[in-house]
């Protein structure tokens, strides 16, 4: 029972990490699942009968790699991606197939709500997803008794309560302090007139460190079906990507930030003080102990890239050369290097899926040149690791003219792992110096393990915490923007902002 379990529900992989409770650097064991959203219907969405399947799966895998069979926990974590739609009826039952972030169907309620709160209200949120059902009179709003994300439904079948960490919770509604806007809660109630108030269909807000239940027999039994293990572990509260990845990146305190890679791609800011004006580019948010955060998010991330990567690696395969798809990513991601500073005249969009801040409803990815562009593997490579963080500064550059000030900027993700490439485009983009730990690879199942761990350890002070106990020793390395990369960086965002007009076309078109 010296050991924290870590689960983190992304949106490509499921992945459960075992650290060390006294020393939550020590990774014991890990392991994963692989799955995939399935567009129904016109709604991007996963199955629950795959959300248990894959946690069984993601916790049998890490069984295997620990060569032993756990009995129990000090405490666990469940982290997922935020923001999203799961309405139950009174008997628990799920009323629609679960609506995630990715869905872009809300823009109507969004906009509704923006005007009503004087806030950003962004299109994947849950009050968006559930106003746009209100003001589309879908039949099964009667019926809600409970709204909730991912993280807090899973949290809530392993304990039996229904709650959320305050960073997972501030993408449901907005936050005031530590719980719900009141004001902004009587607000909709009054413009809704459901059938509840709305803050009693709402999880319970917790901030982190807080103890958020124990595991339960029947949550054993779901996550661990052999029998094995036993209940009775502490729970920290549950919280979404976001929320892990700043804890992963130690970017809790003002004027930290991180960016977060995988499927999306997000960049979060730690405030010091409130935004002055209300930008569609910019949610606001909460670390897990409540602070205020600017949020950009891109609904599209490394997915695009990791389509050519595939292809490039079956080449390999075609050819009878015997690598692996790590020592792939790694060949490319060099050869990005050897790349033009502005890639050779090459424009990549990488949006499978709509992106509300490059004002597009639907996703068609792109790979464009002019005649006189210069292609090869290098510059190919290097416009689509350009083109993951393409829409990402757009957004930050509305947060560099609110005069928001950065004192260190850190990434994770597993694009992250081949040193000195993603990181120095980056840090081009960003033009600031971008840091990542040797635990970034880790990513959101480490982080909520880490918050098990602080909850386990009674709480207190987060950033303490992590910059006290976790981080002190961890190993990182930064890296500074060249002159020539940030050059060529801009050249290339220019030509990505006047190409959206392409990609916009192709929308109607294709």
């Amino acid at each position: 029972m010296s050991s924290v379990l870590g689960i983190e529900l992304g949106s490509t992989r499921i992945k459960a990490c075992l650290v060390d409770v006294g020393d939550p650097t020590s990774v014991i064991a890990s392991g994963s699942h692989e799955w995939e959203n399935q567009l129904v219907d016109g709604v991007w969405t996963y199955a629950l009968d795959d959300v248990w399947a894959g946690l069984q799966a993601a916790y049998a895998d890490l069984v295997r790699d620990l060569g032993e069979k756990p009995t129990g926990f000090a405490a666990i974590g469940v982290s997922a991606m935020m923001h999203g739609y799961l309405a139950f009826d009174a008997s628990g039952e799920l009323l629609v197939p679960f609506r995630t972030w990715r869905n872009t169907s809300t823009g109507e309620a969004a906009a509704e709500l923006t005007g009503l709160f004087g806030v950003n209200i962004p299109l994947r949120w849950s009050i968006a997803h559930l106003h746009q059902a209100v003001r589309d009179a879908e039949p099964h709003v009667p019926s809600i008794a409970a709204v909730n994300t991912l993280a807090g439904y899973v949290h809530e079948k392993l304990t039996g309560r229904r709650l959320l960490g305050i960073g997972d919770a501030s993408g449901m509604f907005p936050i005031d302090g530590t719980d719900y806007d009141a004001d902004f809660l009587a607000r909709y109630d009054r413009l809704a007139s459901l059938h509840a108030p709305l803050k009693s269909l709402l999880p319970e807000v917790l901030v982190a460190g807080q103890p958020a239940g124990e595991l339960t027999a029947a949550g054993a039994a779901l996550l661990d079906p052999t029998g094995t293990l036993q209940p009775g572990a502490v729970f920290c509260p549950p919280e979404g990507d976001a929320g892990t990845g700043m804890v992963a990146t130690n970017a809790v305190a003002p004027r930290t930030g991180n960016v977060s890679a995988g499927t999306s791609i997000f960049a979060m800011v730690v405030l010091e003080q409130p935004l002055q004006h209300v930008h569609h580019e910019l949610d606001v948010v909460t670390t897990p102990a409540g602070d205020p955060v600017a949020m950009v998010h891109c609904n599209n991330g490394a997915s695009e890239l990791a389509a050519w990567a595939n292809m490039f690696h079956r080449f390999a395969e075609a050819a009878g050369l015997a690598i692996d798809i790590d020592t792939t990513y790694d060949v490319l991601f060099k050869e990005a290097l050897n790349g033009a500073a502005d890639a050779g005249g090459l424009l990549a969009y990488n949006h499978l899926a709509g992106e509300p801040i490059a004002g597009l409803t639907e996703g068609r990815p792109l790979f464009v040149r002019t005649p006189d562009s210069r292609l090869n593997l290098a510059n190919t490579m290097r416009a689509h690791l350009y083109g993951v963080f393409g829409t990402l500064s757009l957004g930050m550059q509305v947060l560099a003219e609110e005069g928001v000030k950065l004192d260190r900027m850190s990434a994770h993700g597993g694009m992250f792992r081949t040193a000195g490439v993603a990181q120095r485009f980056l840090a081009a983009a960003l033009d600031a110096p971008v840091e990542v730990a040797e635990s970034a690879g880790e990513g959101g199942a480490w982080g909520v393990a880490v918050l098990a761990a602080f909850t386990s350890d009674g709480g207190g002070d987060l950033d303490a915490y992590l910059r006290d106990r976790v981080f002190a020793s961890t190993a990182s390395r930064t890296v500074q923007p060249g002159v020539d990369d940030v050059a060529g960086y801009a050249a290339y965002l220019d030509r990505y902002r006047a190409g959206l007009a392409v990609e916009r076309a192709a929308v109607t078109a294709l």
